[in-house]
């Protein structure tokens, strides 16, 4: 019951589609319940309860596409069988049988070859089954029925009856328009996104953010936003079919460039692999003390409300039908970045020193002079020590070698250890240095989903954008911002 619950809860579309299907069966069935219609139409009539399963879909495209389908195949594929039937009416029954086996190879193989041919498969291939299905049918059925001519004529009107009944039922009856829904999800996934940025760049910094994202992923708002996105290419490809078939116009008279929306989704699946790997360090075991990483935190977050301010002002040209202003939108990003680079710029040995941003400053380095560079002194321990093994190791046999192999233990530990220590300060710089290449790249993988949809709104002649000012609401994530925290864009 919960199950169902959801399902209707999600989308109630999908409840009055349902009752949509069952009125359409119970209409379509009075063609054998009521006894005029069953004797003008006969047994037959179960044809067109059987068209309405099959044909009714959830959106007009996917129904019209269906049923044009089934109703063009099985009128070529009835008058094809006519024809063979023509010729196969010479005497012999011998012959007809030949004549109608050769054919059926033919057909079939023919037909069954075309369905390999990609446009064929995209956009008729359930036609071309239906042809193949009813050309069998009749065809084969003339070697034993006489009359076939009322066998077709009557499988011919029921399928008409039943995709005339799905189309009336799809169109009149709450449409659900295939390239509505391609429009609406493609603003969803726009706005997705923004929103997946900037809870993913406010938990970088914040740790009551980075904890309300952790847990279940399907819970997650970082993960619902990109797994939509890099989910769609099937489905948008195929909304985008079936909206060609639905009689929809733009504002000129031009119908809707679909097929542009599909490539709006192309850039968008390219743009969400960067939001991938941004959340993937967030999740990092490695992460840079938060004393390197608040120097930069206004300039990162201002970077990425930029950005998820770019998106939701395409998903607000999309909503609206408007185009939008490139030379805005990059200017205030340029500016981002601009302010990004210079706090970078500004304190580049905090990215790349040591733990904590401490370096060796000229006052430690003088007084460090009277004693030995620790690396200085276990290099010269090393030298003493190797020597030391190989002057014994020449005039004491067995034990010497045994006492170089613990010298060789004790002087090598200490090393290994202090390459480890350095390794590690190193590495805890480099999930910053990976955060903030990323913030670059997706700014550069940004352009790519300007130009796309820039191109949609000229193809489908989007009202001219009118002044420069671009105001952008968005509801930003509600962060218990410690009380020691610098003031940050993110928090404000």
């Amino acid at each position: 019951m919960k199950a169902i619950w959801k399902v209707g809860k999600e989308d109630p579309r999908r409840v009055v589609h349902s009752m949509k299907v069952g009125t359409a069966l119970v209409l379509v069935s009075l063609l054998y319940l009521l006894e005029p219609l069953f004797n003008g139409i006969g047994k037959n009539a179960m044809w067109a309860v059987m068209t309405v399963v099959v044909v009714m879909e959830f959106t007009v495209g996917a129904t019209l596409c269906k049923g044009l389908n089934r109703g063009l195949g099985t009128l070529l594929a009835g008058s094809l069988a006519f024809l063979i039937k023509y010729f196969a009416d010479a005497p012999g029954r011998i012959f007809q049988a030949v004549y109608i086996g050769v054919s059926v190879f033919m057909i079939g193989a023919l037909t069954t070859y075309v369905r390999f041919i990609p446009s064929i498969k995209k956009n008729y291939d359930y036609g071309v089954l239906i042809f193949l299905l009813t050309f069998n049918l009749i065809t084969v059925s003339s070697y034993r029925v006489n009359d076939v001519w009322d066998f077709a004529k009557d499988r011919i009107s029921t399928i008409a009856i039943g995709c005339g009944l799905c189309l009336l039922m799809s169109i009149l009856v709450f449409p659900n328009w295939s390239g509505e829904e391609l429009h609406n999800n493609t603003i969803s996934r726009l706005e997705g996104l923004a929103n997946s940025i900037q809870v993913c760049i406010t938990g970088y910094f914040y740790d009551s953010a980075k904890q309300a994202t952790e847990g279940d992923s399907s819970e997650n708002p970082i993960y619902e936003g990109y797994k939509a996105v890099l989910d769609s290419k099937v489905k948008d490809e195929t909304l985008a079919s079936q909206a060609s078939w639905e009689p929809r116009f733009s504002r000129y008279c031009h119908r809707t460039p679909w097929h542009q929306y599909t490539r709006v989704g192309a850039a968008l699946r390219q743009f969400s692999y960067t939001v991938v790997a941004l959340h993937g360090c967030l999740q990092s075991e490695i992460q840079t003390p938060k004393s390197i990483s608040t120097l930069y935190k206004d300039s990162c977050i201002r970077l990425g409300e930029e950005v998820s301010k770019v998106l939701r002002e395409l998903a607000n040209s999309i909503r609206n039908k408007r185009q939008f202003s490139p030379q805005t939108l990059s200017r205030n990003l340029k500016d981002a970045l601009q302010d990004l680079h210079s706090a970078l710029k500004s304190q580049p040995q905090l990215v790349l020193g040591s733990r904590n941003g401490r370096t060796q400053t000229p006052k430690t380095a003088v007084q460090a002079v009277p004693h030995p560079h620790p690396d200085q002194k276990l290099e010269e321990d090393t030298k003493f020590s190797f020597s030391s093994v190989r002057n014994g190791s020449r005039g004491s046999g067995c034990q010497s070698v045994e006492h170089s192999r613990e010298l060789t233990r004790k002087v090598l530990r200490p090393q290994m250890s202090m390459s480890a220590i350095i390794s590690l300060e190193f590495s805890e710089a480099l999930p910053f240095a990976a955060f903030t290449s990323l913030l670059v790249e997706m700014v550069a993988k940004l352009d790519y989903v300007m130009d796309e949809v820039d191109e949609l709104g000229i193809i489908a002649h989007f009202e001219e954008f009118q002044g420069d000012e671009i105001v952008v609401t968005c509801e930003k994530p509600n962060i218990n911002k410690p009380q020691n925290d610098l003031p940050s864009y993110g928090a404000e």
